[in-house]
């Protein structure tokens, strides 16, 4: 049972709050942005449920990485490191291969800091003290 308390749970409520976040940032404020972009790029949008179901797996390992960082470090290093593992090597991958509209960043930076801080207080205060 504190397995599922301190473990599983923390890491199913990060990755609710995360996979939450994602959809509405990029079905909300970002999505007519992106259908422009990959118009321009003269590509469709990838929008199947199955690039749904990947970003929620995305969302599950974010969330993973951010428990057993969170473990090691403070709430404000645990932010940042999984940030920038999560989101800035997102953007250093697929701005390389040209799929990325730079435009995004202004909006897509803080709200994806916000996005990393709320699933570190999620796993910090729902892990217990041990974390």
């Amino acid at each position: 049972m504190t397995l599922i308390r301190r473990t599983i749970l923390p890491i199913l409520l990060a990755a609710a709050w995360i996979t939450v976040s994602e959809f509405l940032r990029n079905t909300f404020l970002l999505h007519d942005y992106w259908m422009a972009h990959y118009r321009e790029l003269g590509l469709n949008f990838p929008e199947s449920t199955l690039n749904g179901v990947v970003w929620g797996g995305w969302s599950l390992c974010f969330a993973i990485v951010i428990y057993f960082v969170s473990g090691k470090f403070s709430l404000l290093h645990t932010t940042l490191l999984s940030w920038f593992a999560g989101f800035v090597l997102m953007w250093v991958v697929t701005g390389n291969l040209g799929v990325l509209p730079f435009g995004i960043l202004p909006v897509a930076i803080p709200l994806s800091l916000l996005e990393a801080f709320v699933a570190s207080v999620i796993i910090k205060k729902s892990s217990g003290p041990a974390k």
